[in-house]
């Protein structure tokens, strides 16, 4: 279970890398200043995300079964709040007005947030 959870870090990780630097180049031209920084906001929480997965990933102090829930909550997530984010963030560059996911946002964010909670009572109801 680590070792997938390390490896769709690292591609969480290398995609956000890669979006990120097509944002500040490709479509710092195409893009409103706001867009932008609406852009540059879901690739930071996918990397934020990719690193939890790396702690989750070499931490043994969470139990398996919740790694299985974590990881699944993460990349759903991510998925949904920082691909809707990207989405409604370039209008200019797809020619498609996106702003039917404008909902699907907070429900990613949720997920995150489900994530990190799965993650604190797991390890909570532990002895210490």
């Amino acid at each position: 279970m680590n070792r997938k959870i390390i490896l769709f870090a690292a591609v969480l990780g290398i995609l956000a890398i890669i979006l990120g630097a097509f944002g500040a180049h490709a479509l710092k031209s195409q893009l409103t200043e706001n867009q932008l920084t609406t852009f540059e906001t879901g690739v930071r929480y996918q990397m934020y995300h990719a690193i939890f997965l790396l702690f989750l990933g070499t931490t043994s102090l969470v139990t398996e079964k919740s790694k299985k829930i974590i990881l699944s909550l993460v990349l759903v997530g991510v998925l949904l709040f920082s691909g809707s984010i990207f989405l409604l963030a370039t209008p200019a560059v797809t020619s498609v007005d996106f702003g039917f996911l404008g909902p699907v946002t907070p429900i990613g964010g949720l997920l995150l947030i489900v994530a990190w909670g799965v993650l604190f009572f797991d390890i909570y109801k532990q002895k210490a």
